[in-house]
């Protein structure tokens, strides 16, 4: 085990599996010779030379049509979105032949492609740069999406990711790059799509989450501890497949639920793990359903950021809520 930041987790990712598999190619804006804008992929362009890390034009569209055929090629392609608002510019792609490409050739092409996007608030970005899609992403049959919220897991679902013989989004927290450090596994490390984990033991509520905002939770759960009130987080990791044994059997144990995400409330994921909870165990709740999110407008500018995230102040609350319910 050695202590990573998720960032370096994920450059550690990238440098095995390109050493373990030469098909895998890495194309994207700026992967190449700058190694990223957040130097993901540094180390990659010098190590396996231009044929294998190939800077893009700025063009989404280009870069995900570019990831089709190279898969249809028997290529293994992995493909940075620099952020995952920008994946408006390549929906056309992803959602009409990426995700459609086995469907619609009968297997006979594997499409093994995998997108790694940056996205999340918290950084002060300029608009289009910290939209959550993961709703969006997750409503396209044929494509896998998951979202780390740990170094260790970072490694883990992004080599299982660019092994999947299906397409996989890897959605990277921009707060988490840098702003979460921990042990990660030395060598060979997989995290199994579809699996969700534990992040904090509890029995009062459960709060159900993914990406940076399982940090949130896990500190809301460690400050409530100290007034007596256990509250579990059970870490998605997964949005497609979604695990689904997991969440009921969570909630089943604890009766109450808050589910917390940073995309705007309407159509948003988070409806989508209430629907479960209400479908898997709605004789086990004691009281209804509890959502936090951001709101239903545009991504804020930076300065009012922190007023439409989701933060501890704002998921305590929400666990105060359903708990005060008799």
């Amino acid at each position: 085990m050695t202590e990573l930041n998720m960032l370096d987790a994920i450059n550690e990712a990238l440098h095995a599996e390109m050493a373990r598999d030469d098909r895998i190619v890495v194309l994207g804006e700026d992967v190449a010779r700058n190694g990223g804008v957040f130097r993901a992929t540094e180390g990659l362009f010098e190590k396996f030379g231009e044929e294998r890390v190939i800077d893009t034009p700025i063009s989404e569209g280009v870069i995900a049509g570019s990831a089709v055929g190279l898969a249809m090629a028997g290529l293994v392609p992995v493909a940075e979105i620099q952020f995952l608002g920008f994946a408006y510019q390549a929906m056309h792609q992803i959602a009409g032949q990426v995700a459609r490409l086995r469907y619609r050739t009968r297997s006979r092409f594997e499409p093994q492609i995998t997108f790694r996007a940056p996205f999340g608030g918290g950084v002060r970005t300029p608009e289009l740069h910290s939209d959550s899609l993961e709703g969006q992403l997750g409503n396209l049959p044929g494509l896998k999406v998951v979202a780390p919220a740990t170094a260790a897991d970072a490694k883990g679902l992004l080599a299982a990711a660019i092994r999947d013989p299906d397409p996989v989004v890897v959605l990277e927290p921009l707060r988490g790059y840098r702003g979460i450090r921990g042990e990660v596994p030395d060598g060979d490390h997989l995290v199994p799509l579809g699996s969700a984990r534990t992040a904090r033991p509890g029995d009062d509520v459960v709060v159900i989450a993914w990406s940076y905002q399982v940090e949130l939770a896990c500190r809301v759960s460690d400050r409530l501890a100290e007034e007596g009130l256990s509250v579990r987080v059970l870490d998605l990791r997964s949005i497609a497949p979604l695990d689904v044994a997991a969440i009921a059997d969570a909630a089943e144990a604890c009766g109450r639920v808050v589910v917390t995400e940073e995309a705007a409330q309407t159509g948003g994921f988070g409806g989508e793990v209430v629907a479960t909870v209400v479908e898997e165990a709605f004789w086990s709740l004691e009281a209804p359903v509890v959502r936090v999110s951001g709101y239903d407008v545009p991504y804020p500018v930076g300065m009012l950021e922190e007023r439409y995230i989701p933060d501890e102040d704002r998921i305590a609350a929400a666990v105060r809520r359903v708990l005060e319910v008799a």
